[in-house]
């Protein structure tokens, strides 16, 4: 298979320093530098705000953010890539950002089959036949998805915290007290209460996620109201809450998608060429990597990250996730 040059090793090795100085920089900006520009497209039932850069006849690259992150997980991937010569595209996933129902009385469905729908949608109205997929939290959780059940459309994959695959009735299988204790988020959404603290509380709600699940990132107040700003979404608490009373049973998908959780349900393996990544201090629930390595029957590797990274490994460590973007390109 094709390796990258020593040209293209050089630059990424160079970047990677400068991503590495400018994590623990810390400057008093009034505001964080942003993408230049999002562009909007209809597709499938969006209209989608996106990111798209470098190199419009390059290797496609498809950068799904998580739960309560946007964007801007990735403002210091997307250089690093599109230097190397990949296009780059980072969608506001439904519920985030310019992202909008293209019918206002859409259900606000956050079940995992619709986000992964919403993917191919995309790469659809772009006319992408076929890219890399990378993501953390929500992100792979959908890229994974799109793995298992489009893996025609998936070059390679790259996903934190590796296979995310569940089902209702997995989620209605009670967990041991401190496993459940992660979780209190999910049943403070099953509740009415919940909904309404969120509305009230969103960023709040976000930054104190962002510590927990991020214990030892020190972001600063810029960073964080910059992605912020995309919670401000009017579908966003709906769909949040919509996806965690889901996964608890406590709330009905829309049955185009019925075919798809069904066979989601099966948890299907993940054939395409895939690195999963850990950071080594993780505060969020995620799996043991030896409890999902066998869920990836094609080329497959695992990297665990040191240097206290946490939960939005891409922001954390861009580099490192880059460079696992590239590498799964050539496996």
């Amino acid at each position: 298979m094709n390796k990258p040059t020593s040209s293209v090793r050089t630059r990424i090795a160079a970047m990677a320093a400068l991503a590495a100085a400018a994590q623990f920089a810390q400057p008093a900006l009034a505001q964080a530098p942003t993408f230049a520009a999002i562009k909007q497209i209809d597709a499938g039932v969006l209209n989608v705000g996106y990111v798209d850069e470098g190199p419009a006849n390059g290797p496609v690259v498809i950068l799904l953010h998580g739960w309560p992150y946007d964007i801007h997980s990735y403002i210091d991937v997307v250089p690093l890539l599109t230097q190397a010569g990949y296009r780059v595209i980072v969608p506001h996933l439904r519920g985030y950002g310019s992202t909008r129902f293209l019918d206002a009385n859409a259900v606000r469905n956050g079940e995992p089959a619709a986000l992964a729908a919403d993917v191919v949608a995309l790469m659809d109205a772009l006319k992408i036949d076929k890219a890399v997929l990378a993501g953390y939290d929500w992100g792979a959780r959908t890229a994974d998805i799109v793995a298992a059940l489009w893996p025609q459309r998936v070059k390679g994959l790259v996903s934190v915290s590796g296979y995310l695959i569940g089902s209702q009735q997995a989620g209605k299988q009670p967990l041991p007290p401190a496993a459940e204790l992660q979780w209190w988020y999910q049943f403070y959404f099953a509740t009415e209460r919940g909904q309404a603290g969120y509305e009230k509380n969103r960023h709040d709600f976000a930054k104190l996620i962002w510590q927990t699940a991020s214990p030892q990132w020190r972001f600063d107040n810029a960073t964080f109201d910059r992605s912020a700003a995309s919670l401000e979404n009017p579908d966003h608490v709906a769909i949040t809450v919509h996806n965690y009373r889901w996964r608890l049973g406590l709330a009905a998908g829309e049955a185009k998608y019925a075919d798809l959780e069904a066979r989601l349900a099966q948890f299907p393996s993940i054939t395409v060429p895939t690195i999963t990544m850990e950071g080594d201090a993780n505060g969020a629930p995620h799996p043991e990597p030896a409890a999902y390595a066998k869920r990836f029957t094609g080329k497959y590797k695992h990297q665990q990250l040191p240097g206290a990274i946490g939960h939005n490994l891409p922001q954390e460590a861009p580099a490192a996730f880059a460079h696992a973007v590239i590498e799964v390109g050539h496996l």
